[in-house]
C-alpha cells in the first residue's frame, strides 16, 4: 500500500500540497489530476525519492520496483530494439554477469546464471520487446535503425516502451500519451488494463483515464481527494459534491444568522442573558465552513463565418504527397476523389503513418497535389492547426503582437479584450510568449485561428499539450462551430463530440468509414494481430463486388435486413453518443448554476467590499443560463432526430 500522511510539498516560495493525506492499494490504477501547476508532476518526483517532503511522510513497500518514463533521450547508435529492452535492467545485469562467467570459464556461476535468466524471461524477451514497440507503432525496419535517427516525440515512444518492459510493481505514467496516435493509445490503454502492478497516471485525455483507471486522486486546494471509479464518475461525485457544499454552506449561514440575530436582540435583557450567552458559545463552537469558489470554466466560441460556400473544395482524382529533387515523388494517399459540402463534420481515422496529415496539408493547401485536380472556392476560408503551429509562433513576441498582425485595423483595447477571452489577461498579453507552457502557445495558436472567421477548420491533433479544461473549452467550442471541420486528434472524446462521420485513410486510399470509434478499435487490433499481412477494411469499407454471391432470395432478403438494422445502428450511434454527451455537459453547468445561485442568495454578497465578486457571479449565472438554454434546445433537436429514426 502506498501511504501519504500530512505531506507538505513546496517548491521555492509557492507551497503545493499542505498536510494531504491518500491511502492507495496494491493494484489501483489510478488517475492523478488537477490543475496545471498543482503538483502533479512533483507527487511523481515524490514518489521516485527524487523530492522529499518538507513535512510528512511517504510510504510503500521497500521491496517495490519503480518503473517511470525517462525524459530525455541520448542520441545512441543502439539499435531501437536493443534500447527497449534496456529497460529490463534485471536482465541487462544477468548478461553482464554471464558475460563475466563465460570469461573466466565458471560453470556454475554459469549455470546459476542461465536458470536465473530464464525466471527473467530472457528467452522471450525479444518478442516480448518487439510487440510493445509494434504496439507503439514502430515498424519491423524502424526496430533495427539507431535511436539517434528518431525525432523527438519518436524518442519519447522509445522511453515508454523502456518503462514498459521493466518489471515494475508502481509504474509511474506523466502525459504517456502525448507523443502518441489514437492506434498506439488504443494498444497502451489495452496494455495497461493488463498491467497486474499499481499503475499511477497523469493524462488529460478522459477517454484514456476512463479505460484504464478505477481511481481517481484529486489535487485540490492543496490536499489530496480519492475517488472510486473512472473519470467520467469522478466528475459526477464531484459535481454532486460541489451543490452539496453550497448547500451546507447555505444552511450554516441560515444557522449563523438566527444565532447572531437572537444574540444582538436579547443580549442585554437579564432574563434571556443566559440563553445568548449560551447561543454565543454555539456560535464560537461552530465550525466555519468556507464558501465555495466555483472558478467559472475557461470557454470560448467561434465566431459565425462570413460565407458558406457549397462546395468548399473538390479534389477529382488527386494524388497527395511530396514533390522530390533527382528522385520520383512520393505518393502517399492516391486516387483521392472528394467533395467537401458546408456543414460537414469529418473526423478523420488511420494508423500513424498512413497519410492522414499528408492529406490534410493538401485539402488546406499547402501541398498541391501530385495528379488530378483541387478545386477550391473562392469563398474558402480555411483556418488550419497543424501539429507543427506552436513552433511556427515566434517566442520572442507576445500575444498582442502576433493578433494584431492579422488584425491590422483594430484598435488595441479590442485586441486586448479578445486576448482576455482566451485567458490572457492584463501584463500576459503582451509578455513574450518564451515562458508560456505548450498549453498556453496552443491556446493562443486557437486564439489566431478563431479572429480570422474560417468557415472551414482543419484541425490536426489539436488537443496536444491542453489540459482537461481547454480540451473541454474546444470541445464545446467545436460543437456549436457553425462551419466545416475536418480533425484529426487522439482525444476520442473530442472526435465523438464534434463530429458526425469518419473519412479513413489506409493502405494509400481515402474511403469513408461506415462507423463508429469502437468499430474502428476493432479494426485497428485485427490489423495489429496480423501485422506482417494486408488487413481489409471492416465489412462496410469493402467494394459491393467483393461480397460473396447469396446462394438463394431467403439469404438476399436476410442479409438486406441486417444490412438496414446496421445501417440504422449507424445512424443511431452518432446521436446517441451526442445525447449523450448533452446530458454530461447539462449536468455539469446545472451544478455550476446551483453554486452561483448559492452564492447569489448569501446577502453578504451585496455588501460594497464584494461589488467585483458580484459583477462576476452575474456574469457567470448569465453565460450558465445561456450555454443550458443552448444545450438543452440542441438535445431536443437530437431526441427528434431519434424519434425519426425510430419511425
Amino acid at each position: 500500500m502506498i501511504r501519504l500522511s500530512q505531506i507538505t510539498l513546496r517548491r521555492g516560495a509557492k507551497t503545493l500540497l499542505e498536510g494531504a493525506d491518500a491511502a492507495l492499494n496494491p493494484g489501483d490504477k489510478i488517475g492523478l489530476i488537477g490543475a496545471n501547476g498543482s503538483g502533479k508532476t512533483s507527487l511523481f518526483a515524490l514518489l521516485r525519492a527524487e523530492l522529499h517532503a518538507d513535512k510528512g511522510e511517504v510510504d510503500y513497500p521497500a521491496r517495490w520496483r519503480v518503473a517511470c518514463v525517462a525524459q530525455e533521450t541520448p542520441a545512441l547508435d543502439r539499435p531501437a530494439l536493443e534500447y527497449a529492452i534496456d529497460g529490463d535492467t534485471t536482465l541487462r545485469k544477468l548478461e553482464a554477469r554471464l558475460a563475466d562467467a563465460e570469461t573466466v570459464n565458471d560453470g556454475h556461476l554459469i549455470g546459476e546464471l542461465h536458470a536465473a535468466m530464464g525466471d527473467a524471461d530472457a528467452y522471450t524477451v525479444r518478442s516480448r520487446a518487439e510487440r510493445l514497440l509494434h504496439g507503439l507503432g514502430f515498424s519491423h525496419e524502424q526496430m533495427g535503425e539507431p535511436v539517434a535517427s528518431f525525432s523527438g516525440g519518436w524518442r519519447m515512444r522509445l522511453n515508454l516502451a523502456q518503462a514498459l518492459m521493466c518489471p515494475s510493481d508502481l509504474l509511474l505514467l506523466d502525459e504517456p500519451t502525448n507523443h502518441l496516435d489514437l492506434d498506439a493509445i488504443l494498444w497502451l490503454e489495452d496494455w495497461l488494463k493488463r498491467y497486474a502492478g499499481t499503475l499511477l497516471v497523469v493524462s488529460h485525455d478522459r477517454d484514456f483515464l476512463d479505460g484504464v483507471v478505477d481511481v481517481v486522486v484529486h489535487i485540490d486546494a492543496k490536499r489530496l481527494k480519492r475517488y472510486s471509479g473512472n473519470y467520467t464518475s469522478f466528475e459526477r461525485q464531484r459535481a454532486a459534491g460541489v451543490v452539496l457544499a453550497a448547500a451546507q454552506y447555505e444552511k450554516q449561514q441560515r444557522e449563523r444568522e438566527h444565532l447572531e440575530s437572537f444574540i444582538n436582540r436579547f443580549r442585554a435583557k437579564a432574563t434571556k442573558a443566559k440563553q445568548a450567552q449560551s447561543r454565543m458559545k454555539m456560535l464560537a463552537r461552530m465550525e466555519e465552513l468556507a464558501p465555495l469558489h466555483v472558478s467559472a470554466p475557461f470557454s470560448f466560441e467561434f465566431r459565425e463565418p462570413l460565407k458558406a460556400p457549397d462546395p468548399l473544395l473538390v479534389l477529382e482524382d488527386a494524388d497527395a504527397g511530396y514533390r522530390m529533387e533527382s528522385v520520383p515523388d512520393k505518393i502517399v494517399v492516391r486516387g483521392i476523389k472528394f467533395s467537401l459540402q458546408s456543414g460537414q463534420r469529418y473526423g478523420l481515422l488511420g494508423i500513424n503513418g498512413a497519410g492522414k496529415s499528408t492529406f490534410i496539408k493538401t485539402v488546406a493547401g499547402e501541398l498541391k497535389p501530385l495528379a488530378g485536380k483541387a478545386i477550391f472556392n473562392k469563398g474558402l476560408a480555411v483556418g488550419y492547426f497543424a501539429q507543427h503551429q506552436i513552433e511556427m509562433l515566434r517566442y520572442d513576441e507576445s500575444p498582442l503582437w502576433h493578433l494584431s498582425r492579422i488584425a491590422r485595423n483594430t484598435r488595441e483595447q479590442d485586441l486586448r479584450n479578445y486576448l482576455g477571452g482566451f485567458n490572457f489577461p492584463g501584463d500576459m498579453a503582451t509578455t513574450s510568449i518564451e515562458t508560456f507552457s505548450g498549453g498556453e502557445k496552443a491556446r493562443l495558436a486557437l486564439a489566431l485561428i478563431v479572429w480570422q472567421r474560417p468557415n472551414l477548420l482543419l484541425l490536426d491533433e489539436p488537443t496536444n499539450h491542453l489540459d482537461l479544461e481547454t480540451r473541454e473549452a474546444l470541445t464545446v467550442a467545436l460543437a456549436q462551430f457553425e462551419g466545416t471541420l475536418v480533425l484529426v486528434s487522439h482525444d476520442r472524446h473530442l472526435l465523438r463530440a464534434t463530429t458526425d462521420q469518419f473519412l479513413i485513410v489506409a493502405e494509400g486510399r481515402l474511403q469513408a468509414f461506415d462507423g463508429d470509434l469502437e468499430d474502428y478499435r476493432e479494426w485497428l487490433f485485427r490489423t495489429k494481430l496480423a501485422p506482417a499481412e494486408a488487413v481489409p477494411l471492416p465489412e462496410a469499407e469493402k467494394p459491393a463486388a467483393a461480397a460473396p454471391p447469396v446462394a438463394s432470395t431467403r439469404r438476399g432478403q436476410k442479409r438486406k435486413e441486417a444490412e438496414d438494422r446496421q445501417r440504422q445502428s449507424a445512424a443511431r450511434k452518432p446521436i446517441e453518443s451526442r445525447i449523450k454527451r448533452l446530458e454530461e455537459l447539462m449536468a455539469k453547468l446545472n451544478a455550476q448554476k446551483s453554486a452561483i445561485d448559492a452564492r447569489l442568495a448569501d446577502p453578504a454578497i451585496y455588501g460594497e467590499a464584494e461589488k467585483d465578486a458580484l459583477k462576476a457571479l452575474i456574469v457567470d449565472q448569465a453565460f450558465v443560463a445561456r450555454e443550458l438554454a443552448q444545450l438543452e434546445a440542441e438535445w431536443l433537436e437530437q431526441q427528434q432526430k431519434l424519434e425519426q429514426l425510430a419511425a
